[in-house]
Protein backbone atom coordinates (compact mmCIF):
# COMPACT_ATOMS: atom_id res chain seq x y z
CA UNK A 1 0.00 0.00 0.00
CA UNK A 2 1.62 3.66 -1.02
CA UNK A 3 0.90 6.40 1.27
CA UNK A 4 2.03 10.19 -0.02
CA UNK A 5 5.60 10.84 0.50
CA UNK A 6 6.68 12.37 3.54
CA UNK A 7 8.03 15.44 2.09
CA UNK A 8 4.91 16.50 1.09
CA UNK A 9 3.12 16.02 4.21
CA UNK A 10 2.04 18.11 7.32
CA UNK A 11 4.59 18.00 10.10
CA UNK A 12 3.17 17.23 13.56
CA UNK A 13 5.08 20.35 14.91
CA UNK A 14 3.47 22.05 11.89
CA UNK A 15 0.13 20.82 13.14
CA UNK A 16 0.17 21.55 16.49
CA UNK A 17 2.00 25.06 16.17
CA UNK A 18 -1.14 25.98 13.29
CA UNK A 19 -4.09 25.30 16.35
CA UNK A 20 -3.95 28.27 17.69
CA UNK A 21 -7.43 29.10 19.25
CA UNK A 22 -9.90 32.44 19.96
CA UNK A 23 -12.00 32.44 22.76
CA UNK A 24 -14.16 34.83 25.04
CA UNK A 25 -15.02 37.25 23.22
CA UNK A 26 -16.02 41.00 24.49
CA UNK A 27 -16.67 44.29 23.70
CA UNK A 28 -16.18 47.47 25.78
CA UNK A 29 -17.13 50.79 23.66
CA UNK A 30 -15.24 50.78 20.63
CA UNK A 31 -12.63 47.79 21.97
CA UNK A 32 -12.98 44.25 20.89
CA UNK A 33 -11.13 41.65 23.74
CA UNK A 34 -10.50 38.04 23.47
CA UNK A 35 -8.43 35.34 25.00
CA UNK A 36 -5.61 33.09 22.51
CA UNK A 37 -3.98 29.87 22.95
CA UNK A 38 -0.61 29.44 21.36
CA UNK A 39 0.24 26.12 21.58
CA UNK A 40 3.81 26.88 20.51
CA UNK A 41 4.38 29.09 23.43
CA UNK A 42 3.72 26.31 26.16
CA UNK A 43 1.76 28.79 27.89
CA UNK A 44 -1.95 29.37 28.82
CA UNK A 45 -4.19 32.10 27.34
CA UNK A 46 -3.36 35.26 26.25
CA UNK A 47 -5.81 38.02 26.50
CA UNK A 48 -5.65 40.39 23.84
CA UNK A 49 -7.04 44.21 23.01
CA UNK A 50 -7.75 45.45 19.69
CA UNK A 51 -9.43 48.91 18.56
CA UNK A 52 -9.65 50.56 15.11
CA UNK A 53 -7.05 52.86 15.62
CA UNK A 54 -4.09 50.64 17.66
CA UNK A 55 -4.85 47.10 16.22
CA UNK A 56 -4.52 44.20 17.98
CA UNK A 57 -1.98 43.67 21.48
CA UNK A 58 -1.45 41.80 24.20
CA UNK A 59 -2.91 43.26 27.56
CA UNK A 60 -1.61 40.07 29.78
CA UNK A 61 2.22 39.60 29.74
CA UNK A 62 3.44 36.20 28.22
CA UNK A 63 4.32 34.71 32.23
CA UNK A 64 0.44 35.23 33.24
CA UNK A 65 -2.08 32.56 32.69
CA UNK A 66 -6.22 33.71 32.25
CA UNK A 67 -7.34 30.62 33.29
CA UNK A 68 -9.71 28.88 35.22
CA UNK A 69 -10.90 25.38 36.83
CA UNK A 70 -14.67 26.63 37.59
CA UNK A 71 -16.49 23.14 37.24
CA UNK A 72 -13.36 21.58 35.54
CA UNK A 73 -13.99 23.04 32.46
CA UNK A 74 -13.72 27.20 33.31
CA UNK A 75 -15.30 29.89 31.01
CA UNK A 76 -15.76 33.56 31.55
CA UNK A 77 -12.56 33.98 32.88
CA UNK A 78 -12.35 38.04 32.55
CA UNK A 79 -14.64 41.17 32.62
CA UNK A 80 -13.53 44.04 30.84
CA UNK A 81 -14.40 47.93 31.27
CA UNK A 82 -13.26 50.75 29.87
CA UNK A 83 -9.82 50.92 31.46
CA UNK A 84 -9.20 47.91 33.58
CA UNK A 85 -9.53 44.27 33.15
CA UNK A 86 -10.19 41.88 35.72
CA UNK A 87 -9.76 38.34 35.72
CA UNK A 88 -9.60 35.14 36.95
CA UNK A 89 -6.04 32.85 37.69
CA UNK A 90 -3.82 30.75 39.88
CA UNK A 91 -4.84 31.89 43.50
CA UNK A 92 -7.66 34.21 43.00
CA UNK A 93 -8.69 37.30 41.17
CA UNK A 94 -6.81 39.52 39.22
CA UNK A 95 -6.74 43.60 38.18
CA UNK A 96 -4.89 44.19 34.87
CA UNK A 97 -4.75 47.86 34.54
CA UNK A 98 -1.74 49.57 31.57
CA UNK A 99 -0.12 46.40 30.86
CA UNK A 100 0.85 45.32 34.74
CA UNK A 101 -1.11 42.65 36.56
CA UNK A 102 -2.31 42.65 40.49
CA UNK A 103 -3.61 39.98 42.67
CA UNK A 104 -6.92 41.93 43.74
CA UNK A 105 -8.36 39.05 45.96
CA UNK A 106 -6.49 35.78 47.53
CA UNK A 107 -8.62 32.79 47.48
CA UNK A 108 -7.67 29.37 46.73
CA UNK A 109 -10.99 28.55 45.62
CA UNK A 110 -12.27 28.83 41.36
CA UNK A 111 -14.03 31.33 40.04
CA UNK A 112 -15.60 31.78 36.70
CA UNK A 113 -18.45 33.45 34.38
CA UNK A 114 -16.87 36.95 35.68
CA UNK A 115 -19.29 39.65 35.09
CA UNK A 116 -19.47 43.64 36.27
CA UNK A 117 -22.85 44.99 37.43
CA UNK A 118 -23.57 47.48 40.08
CA UNK A 119 -20.10 49.54 40.71
CA UNK A 120 -18.60 45.27 41.38
CA UNK A 121 -17.35 42.27 40.04
CA UNK A 122 -20.19 39.25 40.09
CA UNK A 123 -18.68 35.69 39.80
CA UNK A 124 -19.35 32.12 40.26
CA UNK A 125 -17.18 30.67 43.35
CA UNK A 126 -16.65 26.79 43.28
CA UNK A 127 -15.06 25.22 46.37
CA UNK A 128 -15.82 21.37 47.49
CA UNK A 129 -18.62 22.15 48.92
CA UNK A 130 -20.74 23.66 46.32
CA UNK A 131 -21.39 27.24 44.32
CA UNK A 132 -21.69 31.14 45.21
CA UNK A 133 -22.50 33.83 43.84
CA UNK A 134 -19.76 36.44 44.58
CA UNK A 135 -19.80 40.19 44.61
CA UNK A 136 -16.16 42.02 45.12
CA UNK A 137 -16.12 45.95 45.08
CA UNK A 138 -14.20 47.04 41.92
CA UNK A 139 -13.18 50.08 44.01
CA UNK A 140 -11.81 50.57 47.88
CA UNK A 141 -11.38 47.03 50.33
CA UNK A 142 -12.28 43.77 47.75
CA UNK A 143 -14.44 42.47 50.30
CA UNK A 144 -15.62 39.25 48.36
CA UNK A 145 -19.78 38.86 49.74
CA UNK A 146 -21.55 36.04 49.47
CA UNK A 147 -25.43 36.58 47.21
CA UNK A 148 -26.38 32.83 47.07
CA UNK A 149 -25.41 29.46 47.95
CA UNK A 150 -26.10 26.01 46.78
CA UNK A 151 -24.23 22.84 47.12
CA UNK A 152 -24.94 22.30 43.37
CA UNK A 153 -24.09 24.63 40.80
CA UNK A 154 -24.61 28.36 39.60
CA UNK A 155 -23.56 30.17 36.12
CA UNK A 156 -24.35 33.11 34.22
CA UNK A 157 -24.71 35.67 37.20
CA UNK A 158 -26.24 38.37 34.81
CA UNK A 159 -27.55 41.77 35.99
CA UNK A 160 -30.31 43.93 34.95
CA UNK A 161 -31.98 47.21 35.17
CA UNK A 162 -33.00 46.82 39.40
CA UNK A 163 -32.64 42.40 38.63
CA UNK A 164 -29.97 40.04 38.68
CA UNK A 165 -30.54 36.79 36.79
CA UNK A 166 -28.80 33.73 37.32
CA UNK A 167 -28.38 30.10 36.37
CA UNK A 168 -29.00 27.11 38.63
CA UNK A 169 -28.72 23.15 38.50
CA UNK A 170 -28.25 20.74 40.97
CA UNK A 171 -25.55 18.01 42.08
CA UNK A 172 -27.62 15.46 40.38
CA UNK A 173 -27.77 17.02 36.79
CA UNK A 174 -25.65 18.16 33.76
CA UNK A 175 -27.02 22.28 32.54
CA UNK A 176 -27.94 20.27 29.40
CA UNK A 177 -30.32 18.51 31.19
CA UNK A 178 -32.18 20.15 33.56
CA UNK A 179 -31.03 24.09 34.68
CA UNK A 180 -33.12 26.48 36.36
CA UNK A 181 -33.46 30.46 35.94
CA UNK A 182 -34.07 32.29 38.60
CA UNK A 183 -34.20 36.35 39.27
CA UNK A 184 -34.35 38.60 42.32
CA UNK A 185 -34.41 42.28 43.08
CA UNK A 186 -30.57 43.51 42.76
CA UNK A 187 -30.43 47.25 44.14
CA UNK A 188 -28.15 49.71 44.90
CA UNK A 189 -26.78 47.64 48.37
CA UNK A 190 -25.68 44.90 46.47
CA UNK A 191 -27.68 42.49 47.69
CA UNK A 192 -30.65 39.97 46.55
CA UNK A 193 -34.35 40.43 47.13
CA UNK A 194 -36.27 37.41 47.11
CA UNK A 195 -35.72 34.57 44.08
CA UNK A 196 -38.32 34.13 41.35
CA UNK A 197 -37.81 31.06 39.30
CA UNK A 198 -38.79 31.75 35.74
CA UNK A 199 -38.29 28.54 33.42
CA UNK A 200 -36.58 25.51 33.57
CA UNK A 201 -37.05 22.23 35.75
CA UNK A 202 -36.40 18.60 35.37
CA UNK A 203 -36.99 18.13 31.85
CA UNK A 204 -35.84 21.63 30.33
CA UNK A 205 -32.38 23.03 29.65
CA UNK A 206 -32.33 26.76 30.36
CA UNK A 207 -28.78 28.57 29.28
CA UNK A 208 -27.52 31.50 28.70
CA UNK A 209 -29.45 34.80 30.00
CA UNK A 210 -28.93 38.45 28.96
CA UNK A 211 -31.18 41.21 29.37
CA UNK A 212 -31.79 43.03 26.40
CA UNK A 213 -31.87 46.61 25.27
CA UNK A 214 -35.84 46.44 25.79
CA UNK A 215 -35.41 45.66 29.38
CA UNK A 216 -36.90 42.01 28.85
CA UNK A 217 -34.94 38.87 29.62
CA UNK A 218 -33.30 36.69 27.27
CA UNK A 219 -32.24 33.22 27.14
CA UNK A 220 -32.52 29.72 25.62
CA UNK A 221 -34.49 26.78 26.48
CA UNK A 222 -35.21 23.00 24.80
CA UNK A 223 -38.68 23.25 25.72
CA UNK A 224 -39.30 22.58 22.49
CA UNK A 225 -36.85 20.01 22.00
CA UNK A 226 -34.11 21.86 20.84
CA UNK A 227 -32.54 25.45 22.02
CA UNK A 228 -34.30 27.75 20.97
CA UNK A 229 -34.93 31.60 22.37
CA UNK A 230 -37.29 32.98 24.63
CA UNK A 231 -38.04 36.64 26.56
CA UNK A 232 -39.46 37.28 29.59
CA UNK A 233 -41.17 40.82 29.74
CA UNK A 234 -41.49 40.99 33.20
CA UNK A 235 -45.15 38.96 33.23
CA UNK A 236 -44.92 36.40 30.88
CA UNK A 237 -42.14 34.29 28.85
CA UNK A 238 -42.88 33.99 24.88
CA UNK A 239 -40.66 32.56 21.90
CA UNK A 240 -38.44 34.59 20.09
CA UNK A 241 -37.56 32.83 17.25
CA UNK A 242 -38.46 28.81 16.79
CA UNK A 243 -36.57 26.94 14.27
CA UNK A 244 -35.95 23.30 14.35
CA UNK A 245 -32.15 23.65 15.05
CA UNK A 246 -30.00 24.43 18.32
CA UNK A 247 -29.57 28.21 19.00
CA UNK A 248 -27.47 27.84 21.98
CA UNK A 249 -24.20 25.38 22.50
CA UNK A 250 -24.32 22.29 24.88
CA UNK A 251 -22.86 24.24 28.07
CA UNK A 252 -19.65 22.10 29.29
CA UNK A 253 -18.03 25.95 29.91
CA UNK A 254 -19.34 28.94 31.70
CA UNK A 255 -19.50 32.21 30.09
CA UNK A 256 -20.75 31.30 26.28
CA UNK A 257 -22.53 33.93 24.03
CA UNK A 258 -24.48 32.51 21.00
CA UNK A 259 -27.01 35.82 20.91
CA UNK A 260 -26.50 39.39 20.83
CA UNK A 261 -28.18 42.45 20.45
CA UNK A 262 -27.52 44.67 17.74
CA UNK A 263 -28.25 48.51 17.94
CA UNK A 264 -31.23 48.89 15.88
CA UNK A 265 -32.69 46.18 17.76
CA UNK A 266 -32.48 43.18 16.06
CA UNK A 267 -30.98 39.99 17.47
CA UNK A 268 -27.85 38.33 16.02
CA UNK A 269 -27.39 34.92 17.14
CA UNK A 270 -25.35 31.33 15.88
CA UNK A 271 -27.34 28.44 14.95
CA UNK A 272 -26.14 24.72 14.66
CA UNK A 273 -27.69 22.04 11.90
CA UNK A 274 -25.73 18.96 12.25
CA UNK A 275 -22.23 19.96 12.51
CA UNK A 276 -22.56 22.88 10.29
CA UNK A 277 -22.97 26.70 12.41
CA UNK A 278 -24.47 29.81 10.75
CA UNK A 279 -24.89 32.64 11.28
CA UNK A 280 -28.62 34.78 11.97
CA UNK A 281 -30.14 37.81 12.10
CA UNK A 282 -33.92 37.99 13.91
CA UNK A 283 -36.14 40.73 13.19
CA UNK A 284 -38.72 42.29 15.67
CA UNK A 285 -41.12 40.20 14.07
CA UNK A 286 -39.26 37.12 15.46
CA UNK A 287 -38.68 36.24 11.34
CA UNK A 288 -35.29 34.53 11.04
CA UNK A 289 -32.41 35.28 8.34
CA UNK A 290 -29.28 33.42 7.54
CA UNK A 291 -26.26 35.59 6.13
CA UNK A 292 -24.17 34.60 4.02
CA UNK A 293 -20.49 34.57 5.30
CA UNK A 294 -17.07 32.36 4.52
CA UNK A 295 -17.15 29.92 7.67
CA UNK A 296 -19.07 26.74 8.23
CA UNK A 297 -18.12 27.04 12.58
CA UNK A 298 -18.39 29.72 14.45
CA UNK A 299 -17.51 29.65 18.21
CA UNK A 300 -20.30 30.44 20.88
CA UNK A 301 -18.77 33.92 21.51
CA UNK A 302 -20.56 36.51 19.88
CA UNK A 303 -19.88 40.23 20.64
CA UNK A 304 -21.55 43.26 19.03
CA UNK A 305 -20.16 46.52 18.10
CA UNK A 306 -22.78 48.94 16.69
CA UNK A 307 -24.54 47.90 13.81
CA UNK A 308 -21.60 44.61 13.58
CA UNK A 309 -20.86 41.70 15.49
CA UNK A 310 -17.57 40.07 15.96
CA UNK A 311 -17.29 36.44 15.75
CA UNK A 312 -14.96 33.24 15.83
CA UNK A 313 -15.10 31.72 12.66
CA UNK A 314 -13.57 28.92 10.54
CA UNK A 315 -14.27 26.74 8.04
CA UNK A 316 -12.38 23.43 6.04
CA UNK A 317 -10.49 26.06 3.81
CA UNK A 318 -10.08 29.11 6.51
CA UNK A 319 -8.47 28.56 10.17
CA UNK A 320 -10.19 29.89 13.06
CA UNK A 321 -9.81 33.35 12.99
CA UNK A 322 -11.59 36.72 14.80
CA UNK A 323 -13.50 38.64 12.54
CA UNK A 324 -15.74 41.81 12.29
CA UNK A 325 -19.15 40.79 10.53
CA UNK A 326 -20.74 44.41 9.20
CA UNK A 327 -24.15 43.31 9.13
CA UNK A 328 -25.50 46.19 6.09
CA UNK A 329 -27.25 44.84 2.97
CA UNK A 330 -24.19 43.03 1.62
CA UNK A 331 -22.52 42.02 4.83
CA UNK A 332 -18.35 42.76 4.86
CA UNK A 333 -16.07 40.75 6.80
CA UNK A 334 -12.80 42.19 8.42
CA UNK A 335 -10.85 39.85 9.98
CA UNK A 336 -9.04 41.44 13.05
CA UNK A 337 -7.01 38.09 14.01
CA UNK A 338 -6.37 35.17 12.16
CA UNK A 339 -3.45 31.69 12.50
CA UNK A 340 -0.25 32.28 11.29
CA UNK A 341 0.88 28.82 9.27
CA UNK A 342 4.52 29.60 8.69
CA UNK A 343 5.45 26.99 6.06
CA UNK A 344 2.19 25.67 5.98
CA UNK A 345 0.05 28.16 3.65
CA UNK A 346 -0.18 27.17 0.02
CA UNK A 347 -0.78 23.82 1.30
CA UNK A 348 -3.45 21.40 -1.04
CA UNK A 349 -5.89 20.94 2.24
CA UNK A 350 -8.23 18.08 2.52
CA UNK A 351 -12.14 18.95 2.55
CA UNK A 352 -14.86 17.16 4.25
CA UNK A 353 -17.71 15.76 2.30
CA UNK A 354 -20.78 15.07 4.56
CA UNK A 355 -22.52 11.66 4.84
CA UNK A 356 -25.62 10.32 6.28
CA UNK A 357 -25.21 6.52 6.64
CA UNK A 358 -28.28 4.16 7.92
CA UNK A 359 -27.48 2.50 11.06
CA UNK A 360 -29.71 -0.19 12.68
CA UNK A 361 -32.76 -0.15 13.95
CA UNK A 362 -34.08 2.94 11.42
CA UNK A 363 -31.53 5.35 12.40
CA UNK A 364 -29.03 7.30 10.73
CA UNK A 365 -25.37 9.04 11.57
CA UNK A 366 -23.93 11.92 10.02
CA UNK A 367 -19.79 11.52 9.30
CA UNK A 368 -17.52 14.02 8.43
CA UNK A 369 -15.05 11.98 5.51
CA UNK A 370 -12.25 14.13 4.94
CA UNK A 371 -10.66 12.07 1.61
CA UNK A 372 -6.76 11.38 1.51
CA UNK A 373 -5.08 14.66 0.38
CA UNK A 374 -5.35 15.14 -3.18
CA UNK A 375 -6.65 11.93 -3.63
CA UNK A 376 -8.26 11.21 -6.90
CA UNK A 377 -12.21 10.59 -7.13
CA UNK A 378 -12.27 6.75 -6.94
CA UNK A 379 -10.28 7.30 -3.91
CA UNK A 380 -9.53 3.81 -1.43
CA UNK A 381 -7.21 4.58 1.51
CA UNK A 382 -6.74 3.95 5.14
CA UNK A 383 -9.29 4.65 7.47
CA UNK A 384 -9.13 6.57 10.79
CA UNK A 385 -12.46 6.65 12.31
CA UNK A 386 -12.96 9.76 15.31
CA UNK A 387 -15.06 9.47 18.19
CA UNK A 388 -15.23 13.11 19.65
CA UNK A 389 -14.98 13.86 23.22
CA UNK A 390 -18.23 14.71 25.19
CA UNK A 391 -20.25 12.82 24.54
CA UNK A 392 -22.27 15.87 23.81
CA UNK A 393 -19.51 17.38 21.88
CA UNK A 394 -20.34 17.31 17.66
CA UNK A 395 -18.00 16.94 14.16
CA UNK A 396 -17.40 20.89 13.53
CA UNK A 397 -16.97 21.49 9.69
CA UNK A 398 -14.08 23.66 10.03
CA UNK A 399 -9.85 23.11 9.22
CA UNK A 400 -8.37 20.84 11.41
CA UNK A 401 -4.73 20.73 11.32
CA UNK A 402 -4.21 17.58 13.04
CA UNK A 403 -6.99 15.56 10.60
CA UNK A 404 -4.71 17.24 7.38
CA UNK A 405 -1.43 15.62 9.44
CA UNK A 406 -3.15 12.42 8.43
CA UNK A 407 -4.67 12.95 4.98
CA UNK A 408 -1.26 14.26 3.67
CA UNK A 409 -0.11 10.87 4.31
CA UNK A 410 -2.80 9.05 2.41
CA UNK A 411 -5.04 8.19 5.22
CA UNK A 412 -8.86 9.15 5.20
CA UNK A 413 -9.76 10.64 8.49
CA UNK A 414 -13.54 9.91 9.26
CA UNK A 415 -15.92 12.42 12.00
CA UNK A 416 -18.52 10.73 13.41
CA UNK A 417 -21.75 12.45 15.30
CA UNK A 418 -22.54 9.44 16.69
CA UNK A 419 -25.57 9.19 19.04
CA UNK A 420 -25.78 11.61 22.25
CA UNK A 421 -23.82 14.28 19.73
CA UNK A 422 -24.93 17.81 20.32
CA UNK A 423 -26.54 19.54 17.19
CA UNK A 424 -29.76 17.23 16.90
CA UNK A 425 -32.03 18.38 19.52
CA UNK A 426 -32.62 16.86 23.55
CA UNK A 427 -33.59 13.40 22.39
CA UNK A 428 -30.75 12.68 20.48
CA UNK A 429 -28.39 14.23 22.86
CA UNK A 430 -30.04 12.14 25.83
CA UNK A 431 -30.18 8.72 23.33
CA UNK A 432 -26.85 7.64 24.68
CA UNK A 433 -27.66 7.72 28.43
CA UNK A 434 -27.24 3.74 29.73
CA UNK A 435 -25.81 2.57 26.28
CA UNK A 436 -23.13 4.59 26.39
CA UNK A 437 -20.31 1.98 24.61
CA UNK A 438 -23.25 0.14 23.42
CA UNK A 439 -25.30 2.56 20.90
CA UNK A 440 -21.64 4.79 20.09
CA UNK A 441 -19.57 1.62 18.79
CA UNK A 442 -22.69 0.82 16.60
CA UNK A 443 -22.56 3.93 15.15
CA UNK A 444 -18.72 4.15 14.60
CA UNK A 445 -18.75 0.76 13.27
CA UNK A 446 -21.74 1.36 10.71
CA UNK A 447 -19.36 4.13 9.23
CA UNK A 448 -16.93 2.13 8.76
CA UNK A 449 -18.57 -0.57 7.22
CA UNK A 450 -20.27 1.77 4.84
CA UNK A 451 -16.53 3.18 3.65
CA UNK A 452 -15.69 -0.66 3.47
CA UNK A 453 -18.90 -1.80 1.07
CA UNK A 454 -18.12 1.54 -0.67
CA UNK A 455 -14.66 0.25 -1.59
CA UNK A 456 -13.25 3.82 0.19
CA UNK A 457 -11.86 1.68 3.05
CA UNK A 458 -8.94 -0.75 2.47
CA UNK A 459 -9.38 -3.71 4.26
CA UNK A 460 -7.55 -4.61 7.13
CA UNK A 461 -6.02 -0.86 8.03
CA UNK A 462 -9.66 1.03 9.21
CA UNK A 463 -8.74 2.34 12.62
CA UNK A 464 -10.52 4.13 15.57
CA UNK A 465 -9.60 7.06 17.88
CA UNK A 466 -11.13 8.97 20.68
CA UNK A 467 -10.08 11.26 23.39
CA UNK A 468 -11.81 11.43 27.16
CA UNK A 469 -15.57 9.76 26.31
CA UNK A 470 -14.46 9.03 22.78
CA UNK A 471 -11.13 7.09 23.75
CA UNK A 472 -13.73 5.02 25.85
CA UNK A 473 -15.46 4.77 22.25
CA UNK A 474 -11.99 3.71 20.60
CA UNK A 475 -11.68 0.80 23.66
CA UNK A 476 -14.86 -0.70 23.55
CA UNK A 477 -14.88 -0.75 19.51
CA UNK A 478 -11.90 -3.40 19.56
CA UNK A 479 -13.50 -5.19 22.44
CA UNK A 480 -16.12 -7.06 20.02
CA UNK A 481 -15.71 -8.61 16.69
CA UNK A 482 -16.04 -5.39 13.95
CA UNK A 483 -13.47 -3.57 10.86
CA UNK A 484 -11.30 -1.56 12.86
CA UNK A 485 -7.48 -2.93 12.66
CA UNK A 486 -6.71 -0.98 15.93
CA UNK A 487 -7.26 1.95 18.66
CA UNK A 488 -5.98 4.51 19.54
CA UNK A 489 -7.26 5.95 22.84
CA UNK A 490 -6.31 9.70 24.65
CA UNK A 491 -6.99 10.45 27.88
CA UNK A 492 -9.51 7.75 27.85
CA UNK A 493 -11.97 6.51 30.54
CA UNK A 494 -11.82 3.02 31.46
CA UNK A 495 -13.84 1.97 33.91
CA UNK A 496 -17.34 4.54 34.29
CA UNK A 497 -18.30 3.55 37.59
CA UNK A 498 -14.74 4.25 38.97
CA UNK A 499 -14.98 7.12 36.63
CA UNK A 500 -17.82 8.48 38.49
CA UNK A 501 -16.29 8.45 41.88
CA UNK A 502 -13.00 10.52 40.35
CA UNK A 503 -14.82 12.51 37.86
CA UNK A 504 -14.69 16.41 39.45
CA UNK A 505 -18.19 17.36 41.01
CA UNK A 506 -19.22 19.44 37.59
CA UNK A 507 -19.18 15.70 35.69
CA UNK A 508 -20.73 13.48 38.55
CA UNK A 509 -24.14 13.29 37.14
CA UNK A 510 -22.81 12.68 33.94
CA UNK A 511 -20.65 9.78 34.31
CA UNK A 512 -23.87 8.37 36.43
CA UNK A 513 -26.34 8.95 33.79
CA UNK A 514 -23.87 7.55 31.02
CA UNK A 515 -22.57 4.15 32.71
CA UNK A 516 -25.11 0.73 32.44
CA UNK A 517 -24.31 -0.14 29.40
CA UNK A 518 -21.06 -1.73 27.99
CA UNK A 519 -19.51 -0.95 31.26
CA UNK A 520 -15.47 -1.45 32.18
CA UNK A 521 -13.24 -1.82 29.22
CA UNK A 522 -11.60 -5.04 30.31
CA UNK A 523 -8.58 -6.49 28.98
CA UNK A 524 -9.65 -9.91 28.21
CA UNK A 525 -12.47 -8.74 25.04
CA UNK A 526 -9.46 -6.22 23.78
CA UNK A 527 -9.31 -7.84 19.93
CA UNK A 528 -6.86 -5.57 18.54
CA UNK A 529 -3.72 -3.66 18.95
CA UNK A 530 -4.26 -0.38 20.87
CA UNK A 531 -2.73 2.85 21.87
CA UNK A 532 -3.08 4.68 25.02
CA UNK A 533 -1.95 8.44 25.58
CA UNK A 534 -2.60 9.68 28.68
CA UNK A 535 -1.31 12.76 30.77
CA UNK A 536 -0.10 12.18 34.55
CA UNK A 537 -1.84 14.90 35.77
CA UNK A 538 -4.97 14.65 33.87
CA UNK A 539 -7.84 15.08 36.83
CA UNK A 540 -10.72 14.31 34.32
CA UNK A 541 -9.90 10.92 33.45
CA UNK A 542 -7.29 9.91 35.89
CA UNK A 543 -4.20 7.75 34.75
CA UNK A 544 -4.75 4.77 37.01
CA UNK A 545 -7.04 3.33 35.50
CA UNK A 546 -4.89 3.29 31.56
CA UNK A 547 -2.03 1.92 33.30
CA UNK A 548 -3.61 -0.34 34.86
CA UNK A 549 -5.55 -1.75 31.72
CA UNK A 550 -2.12 -1.79 30.53
CA UNK A 551 -0.89 -3.87 33.04
CA UNK A 552 -3.71 -6.31 32.64
CA UNK A 553 -2.99 -6.29 28.30
CA UNK A 554 0.80 -6.90 29.25
CA UNK A 555 -0.35 -10.17 31.45
CA UNK A 556 -2.29 -11.32 28.68
CA UNK A 557 0.32 -10.47 25.83
CA UNK A 558 -2.34 -8.15 24.00
CA UNK A 559 -0.34 -5.73 21.45
CA UNK A 560 -0.42 -2.42 23.30
CA UNK A 561 1.75 0.83 23.75
CA UNK A 562 0.97 2.96 26.68
CA UNK A 563 2.25 6.62 26.59
CA UNK A 564 2.38 8.42 29.48
CA UNK A 565 2.59 12.36 28.64
CA UNK A 566 4.54 13.73 32.88
CA UNK A 567 2.91 16.69 34.07
CA UNK A 568 0.17 17.12 31.34
CA UNK A 569 -3.75 17.21 31.89
CA UNK A 570 -6.66 16.51 30.02
CA UNK A 571 -5.93 18.06 26.87
CA UNK A 572 -3.18 16.47 25.25
CA UNK A 573 -3.45 17.61 21.95
CA UNK A 574 -2.70 21.56 23.38
CA UNK A 575 0.04 20.80 25.30
CA UNK A 576 3.68 20.75 25.00
CA UNK A 577 3.92 17.01 24.01
CA UNK A 578 0.83 16.83 21.18
CA UNK A 579 3.74 16.55 18.61
CA UNK A 580 4.80 13.69 20.03
CA UNK A 581 1.24 12.00 20.21
CA UNK A 582 0.85 12.72 16.60
CA UNK A 583 4.06 10.91 15.99
CA UNK A 584 3.01 8.19 18.07
CA UNK A 585 -0.52 7.44 16.42
CA UNK A 586 0.76 7.32 13.36
CA UNK A 587 3.65 5.23 13.88
CA UNK A 588 0.88 2.66 15.62
CA UNK A 589 -1.47 2.67 12.63
CA UNK A 590 1.78 1.85 9.99
CA UNK A 591 2.69 -1.47 12.50
CA UNK A 592 -0.47 -2.52 12.29
CA UNK A 593 -0.54 -2.41 8.82
CA UNK A 594 2.37 -3.56 8.31
CA UNK A 595 1.58 -6.56 10.78
CA UNK A 596 -1.51 -7.37 9.00
CA UNK A 597 0.24 -7.60 5.60
CA UNK A 598 2.67 -9.21 7.19
CA UNK A 599 0.45 -11.91 8.67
Amino acid sequence: MELAPESDAVSAASAVRASIGFDQLRVVGEALYWLESRPSYGSGPTLVRWSADDGAADVTPSRFDVTSSVHAYGGGTYAPSSDEVWCAGANGLYRVAEGNVSLMLEDSSSFGDLTIGNGELLAVRETDDGDALVAVPLVGAPVMRVLAETSGFFGAPRPGPGMLAWLRWSERDMPWDSSELWVAPYGADGFLGDPVKLAGGPTESVVEPRWGPDAALYFASDRSGWWNLYRWDGESVEPVAPVAAECAAEPWELGYVSYDFLADGRIVMVVQEGPRHHLAVVDRAGAVAPVKLPYTSIKPYLAVRGASVALVGSSPQVAPQVALVHLGDEPRVEVLARAEHPGLDGLTLSTPVELRIPVEGSREVVALVYPPTGAAPDWCAPVIVRAHPGPTASCLVRLDWQAQFFTSRGFAVVDVDYTGSTGYGRVFRQALYGRWGIDDVVDCRAVAEFLLTEGRAVPGAVFIRGASAGGYTALQAVAQDGPFTAATAVSAIVDPERWAETVPRFQRAHATRLHGGAGRVHAANIRRPVLMIHGTADDVATADDVRELADELQARGVPHELMLLDGVGHYVATSAHAARALEAELAHYRSAMAAMASG
